[in-house]
């Protein structure tokens, strides 16, 4: 981004302010990333000013930017914010933010940046706020940021759009999943693309399935008023993991570009063969967490949450399966796997290889040879692992798996938080790691027919205990019986 440029964070007090985009933000300006002149608006109702946000700042800096703060870069920061008092709600608060942000212009135009740190619900009303105060189309290169979940369903997810382009440009908009920003899943395409011994063997012919899985340890937080009406479904596997499944199954793109890589992501969301209404329960199992010990410390079911529905049947727990039908993957299937309360936190993309197609030990003590996988791991740990079978040391043909692992980050390298990658993109007018719509609308498009027979079945959801990996259930969904979950 040439020039001045503003900065105007919505929902500034909220959680995701806090936790995420104040301490990336702190972080960006201590490594010397942020432009000098780059200002802040930090725009909430809370009754605040200057001194109060910039207490606020502080607080939250100390509780979520991890190592101790510098006091010179915290003060430098904290000047770069100005507090603004107004209701979302509020069109005449719009109105007073335009002057504002024409006023701190001086002589020089600035870039201006919306981030939508709100509540979906809430989209559309600032949106339509920016649009009648002229903070959209008619004030230069200005720029949204929205977070998912883009839409509840594939048509509201059309509707938001419509929307957003009557008072944006798609150019503008920066539709922002922060699983995109994590340098793991960035380097999936240079394990896939820059390493010759890969690619060869990364189609139908050599793997026999694919997992990708996100695991989570904790509950719900209490976001029981976000989460009860969207459930797992629409807060991970619709946006985060159908990324992670284009990352894996995309063609190699022309280039690094923005447009580049997101023609191959859609592609792939448009072979993903489409599951029929009546077969749903065939591709997809849902279930929700009982009460049980994480860590060895008693939890509570989903239904004793606070603010949690009576007799809700909101999902926690999702697995499904699905297939492209493509020259690469036909035939392979995809399972995805994520939920909450389960033993830890650990997130992975694995890629199980098919048996050699010989009979070379029959005679031998090897009553079967255990298959190659390649482990993407994302969370906790962030490397890269490969499974292969050895000979054990002994008189007899016996084997053993070992591993081979590649940490692509050194010991003494410092580990760059996503949200840091993808602000640093926003400033700078990158698009490559955002989405476009196209993709947003393929995969609802994927989950939709799931949703809706979901939407209609209220009566009935299965149950696992907290701290286990979910329902015995979600089994059944593998295509043969030496498929199997993993859980590394």
């Amino acid at each position: 981004m040439d020039g001045a440029c503003q900065f105007v964070i919505f929902g500034a007090t909220g959680n995701l302010a806090t936790s995420k985009l104040l301490p990336a933000l702190y972080h960006l300006d201590h490594a010397g990333r942020l432009p000098a002149d780059l200002r802040f608006f930090a725009f909430a109702r809370r009754d605040w000013d200057d001194a109060r946000w910039r207490e606020h700042i502080a607080r939250s800096l100390t509780d979520h930017a991890g190592d101790g703060l510098d006091d010179t870069v915290l003060a430098r920061f904290s000047e770069r914010f100005r507090y603004f008092r107004g209701d979302l709600t509020d069109r005449e608060a719009f109105v007073r933010l335009a002057k504002a942000l024409g006023e701190a212009e001086d002589a020089a135009p600035r870039d201006t940046i919306f981030y939508l740190a709100i509540k979906p619900s809430e989209f559309a009303t600032v949106i339509n706020h920016l649009g009648a105060a002229g903070l959209s189309k008619e004030r230069g290169t200005h720029r949204v940021v929205i977070e998912k979940p883009f839409g509840d369903d594939l048509e509201s997810a059309l509707l938001l759009n419509q929307l957003l382009h009557r008072h944006f440009e798609e150019e503008q908009i920066f539709r922002i999943d922060h699983y995109l920003g994590k340098e793991t899943v960035q380097n999936v395409l240079v394990f896939r693309f820059a390493n010759l011994m890969i690619e060869p063997l990364w189609n139908r012919n050599y793997i026999d399935h694919v997992q990708i899985s996100v695991c989570e340890d904790q509950g719900i937080d209490g976001r029981a008023d976000y989460y009860d009406r969207a459930g797992v479904l629409r807060d991970m596997l619709q946006n985060h993991m159908m990324q992670l499944l284009t990352f894996i199954a995309m063609e190699p793109p022309p280039a690094l570009e923005a447009d580049a890589l997101r023609d191959e992501k859609v592609k792939v969301l448009r072979s993903i063969r489409p599951i029929p209404r009546q077969a749903v329960h065939s591709y997809a199992l849902r279930a929700q967490y009982g009460p049980g010990r994480i860590g060895g410390q008693p939890v509570p079911g989903y239904q004793d949450e606070p603010g949690v529905a009576k007799g809700s049947v909101t999902e926690t727990y999702v697995a499904a399966k699905f297939y492209i039908d493509n020259w690469r993957w036909r035939g392979v299937p995809f399972y995805l796997r994520t939920g909450k309360r389960l033993p830890r936190q650990t997130s992975g993309i694995y890629i199980r290889f098919r048996h050699p197609p010989q009979q070379l030990f029959r005679e031998t003590p090897i009553q079967s040879v255990e298959p190659n996988w390649i482990l993407l791991c994302l969370q906790p740990s962030e490397c890269m692992e490969a499974e292969i079978q050895v000979k054990q040391p002994g008189l007899e043909m016996r084997t053993r798996t070992t591993q081979l692992m590649a940490s692509y980050r050194q010991p003494h390298e410092q580990r760059l938080e996503a949200y840091e990658t993808l602000l640093l993109d926003v400033i700078q007018g990158d698009r490559t790691l955002f989405l476009r719509f196209d993709e947003v609308e393929w995969a609802w498009r994927v989950v939709d027919p799931i949703l809706k027979v979901w939407t209609m079945e209220r009566e009935f959801i299965h149950t696992y205990p907290a701290g286990t990996w979910g329902p015995t259930e979600a089994g059944r969904l593998f295509d043969r019986d030496d498929q199997d979950w993993r859980e590394q």
